[in-house]
């Protein structure tokens, strides 16, 4: 897995928002968990609402439910985590000014705008496509082999006109060729 991959994996969706937890980013710097929030904590002015926020008993109940968490030092959660929206995580590297730290910045800020044009613009589903390409093909073949039985219906409607008529006029013919009984006064022949 590679470190935009990592990263990613790292991003959850808590109340709505892409954000980055704590744990994961003090992991990502090398710095440990307290030492991160302790510099969040003496610049706070710097980290709103919309820049970090700490889950609730209950997201954090959630969030232990849907993450493996292997690490044993996660294992033991003795408060709730702080979530970093992507500003905050920016605003973090103002905080944790080293080398380190700003290159795991760029690293995240990468995946961040990586999973928004994910969001935008999903991957092209070919099965989808192709499903999507065999129902337009099978809907047009129905719709010529409808114009084709229409068309054979007209046809064969006008040929059995054209027999009719033919079988009239060739009953018209043989009454006109068949021979008629004079009219009138019949000289008997001699014999």
């Amino acid at each position: 897995m590679n470190q935009l991959e990592l990263i990613q994996s790292k991003i959850y969706e808590i109340r709505g928002q892409k954000v980055m937890l704590d744990r994961d980013l003090a992991e990502m710097y090398g710095v440990e968990t307290r030492t991160l929030n302790q510099a969040v904590k003496r610049n706070i002015d710097r980290f709103p609402v919309d820049f970090m926020f700490q889950l609730t008993d209950e997201e954090t109940k959630i969030w232990k439910s849907q993450i493996v968490i292997t690490n044993s030092i996660k294992m033991g959660v003795r408060r709730n985590p702080f979530a970093f929206t992507e500003l905050g995580v920016a605003m973090l590297s103002s905080v944790l000014n080293s080398k380190t730290a700003i290159q795991i910045n760029m690293g995240i800020m990468r995946a961040f705008v990586a999973v928004r044009q994910m969001l935008v613009n999903p991957p092209v589903d070919r099965l989808g496509n192709i499903e999507k390409e065999v129902k337009e093909l099978k809907e047009y073949i129905e719709e010529v082999f409808a114009d084709y039985n229409d068309i054979n219906d007209d046809t064969r409607m006008q040929l059995e006109l054209i027999n009719q008529t033919l079988a009239e006029l060739q009953a018209q013919k043989r009454m006109e060729n068949k021979p008629r009984n004079p009219i009138g006064f019949i000289k008997p022949k001699k014999k």
